[in-house]
């Protein structure tokens, strides 16, 4: 059976987005004749851990680990953040401080390609010796953090094995890259390290076709798009989930500050203004962490007394919330890249059968897919109206019990269909 080495920093018992992709790649390599090795962090600065992930590995796979360094630990410790995970977007910092400024400076033009930098060497020289005495057919790093990548590249340069990277996000067109404070010499650091990447793999990955189009045309031979996707053994309850009696609106994930959709809490608060029977039933819930940017501007809407934030949870808690929610909230960076994002969790909403109340660009590709699998609306970031008239269609639905609802054509986006298509990257790479 041909083995594949996945250089992932984030992996169980590491929680978060971040794990989900390649842990169900994991989960499915064996179906299709492929024997995955994970090379991992043993000591990853992860937005959160979640034990419970850790069952879903298959039984014998091996996993490597190598200690990364966290120049994370020593700035946290100066600028006052030593008990504070930094999230997604830099969620949980307050942005406007002196100090976090030189944080978010020192992050991008010290940092680079990310925090993790310190982990190239020492992971080239550990699987270096792991290679050369246990061979694998295909390399794959998933990034971010895009270290991986160069560690991966450095393997390739020294052993010349296939490498496939995975852009589960892009690098410097990222939606906050923008905001890293980056000197020119850095932005341009950042960016030949990226072309080095491109240049060198043999395939390439990304999650949207928008991403996609983002890579420079001379390598279009070389990039794929594979989606995230839903796992359906995650779905599959003994006893089902009852939806809630409130009319819940719930976000998964982060909610950074570009997140924080000031129209969509103004009609929100407008509509509990008007009706107090949207206000009675109305709750707000935020399954994962919240910046303080969001709070603030719910309390300044009075619309508090109508919000829960759970925290981080296990991700079956957080299917479990999507199940019985009535209305699933998804929530699109207000970014120069915004019509290229679809995150991963839109595709564990659709498996949840729950209408999909997303804020985003419209014409982007989550505009496109709702439009798609009829699985919901998007609505226009900027536009207090529009969001107020599209939310109303989701009232209306909630007050009528919404009969039978069933977005189509989602079996498209199941982890094991998924797993297929990049398994006919690897079957290519190895026959050239």
């Amino acid at each position: 059976m041909p083995k594949v080495l996945i250089i992932s920093y984030y992996w169980p018992p590491a929680g978060g987005s971040g794990v989900q992709r390649w842990l169900k790649f994991v989960k499915y390599l064996r179906d299709y004749g492929w024997e995955p090795v994970v090379y991992t962090a043993s000591n990853p600065e992860a937005p959160t851990f979640d034990e419970t992930l850790i069952a879903e590995i298959p039984i014998g796979v091996e996993t490597i680990k190598g200690k990364a360094f966290e120049p994370y630990s020593i700035y946290k410790a100066l600028f006052g953040f030593k008990r504070k995970k930094i999230g997604v977007g830099f969620a949980g910092l307050e942005r406007k401080s002196f100090f976090s400024k030189v944080a978010v400076w020192i992050r991008g033009n010290l940092f680079i390609p990310d925090a993790r930098m310190l982990w190239i060497k020492p992971s080239v020289r550990k699987l270096t010796k792991y290679l050369k005495e246990n061979p694998v057919d295909i390399i794959v790093s998933t990034g971010p953090p895009h270290s991986t990548h160069l560690i991966a590249r450095n393997l390739k340069r020294k052993l010349n094995i296939p490498w496939v990277a995975d852009f589960r996000d892009p690098w410097t067109n990222i939606d906050f890259y923008h905001q890293l404070r980056l000197t020119k010499f850095a932005d341009s650091v950042h960016r030949k390290m990226e072309l080095s990447v491109l240049k060198e793999c043999d395939a390439a990955v990304t999650v949207t076709p928008s991403w996609q189009a983002d890579f420079p045309e001379r390598f279009e031979n070389k990039m794929h798009v594979i989606q995230n996707g839903f796992d359906s053994a995650d779905f599959s309850t003994e006893n089902g989930v009852a939806l809630d009696k409130d009319f819940t609106i719930t976000h998964v994930g982060v909610v950074p500050p570009d997140r924080n959709c000031v129209s969509l809490w103004s009609a929100i608060a407008q509509m509990a203004a008007e009706n107090s029977d949207f206000k009675k039933a109305l709750k707000l819930r935020f399954v994962g962490q919240v910046d303080s940017s969001v709070i603030a501007s719910l309390e300044s809407l009075n619309l508090m007394a109508n919000v829960e934030i759970t925290g981080f949870v296990s991700h079956q808690k957080a299917l479990e919330y999507q199940m019985s929610s009535q209305v699933l909230l998804l929530l699109v960076n207000n970014s120069p890249n915004a019509k290229g994002i679809l995150t991963g969790k839109v595709y564990e909403y659709l498996a949840a059968k729950r209408p999909i109340l997303a804020v985003g660009p419209l014409g982007g590709d989550l505009d496109n897919l709702l439009n798609e699998t009829k699985a919901g609306k998007c609505l226009p970031f900027d536009s207090t109206s529009s969001i107020r008239e599209g939310l109303q269609w989701f009232w209306e639905g909630y007050s009528l019990g919404w009969g039978n609802f069933n977005p189509q054509e989602a079996n498209r986006y199941s982890r094991k269909e998924l797993t297929g298509k990049m398994v006919s990257i690897f079957n290519d790479l190895i026959k050239k």
